[in-house]
């Protein structure tokens, strides 16, 4: 099983003293080797790497999961239907 986590980044496009933040997508991570009972921990573990605050972007997660080993992201699942392979696959964090 794996450790699927799913996040949204902003980018500020005015400044620290008058922001303007806009969504411009996300991404996907995986951790490999996770059961139900270890995700939680898991999750912990990586949420310190994934999440970042800063004056012009930020990135948080969204949503996470715990699915089997050959699991697809949606835009993974896209890019095999549109382009025949995936160009841009979900990032492993190793811990």
């Amino acid at each position: 099983m794996k450790l699927v986590i799913t996040t949204q980044f902003w980018e500020n496009y005015g400044s620290p003293h008058n922001p303007y933040w806009k969504a411009k997508g996300g991404n996907d991570y995986f951790v490999k080797n996770v059961t139900a009972e270890t995700a939680l921990d898991f999750m912990m573990s990586v949420k310190n790497v994934v999440e970042h605050w800063g004056d012009y972007t930020k990135e948080y997660i969204i949503g996470w999961s715990v699915e089997a080993d050959d699991y697809l992201t949606q835009f993974e699942q896209s890019q095999l239907l549109y382009d025949g392979k995936i160009t841009y696959p979900a990032e492993e964090l190793m811990l």
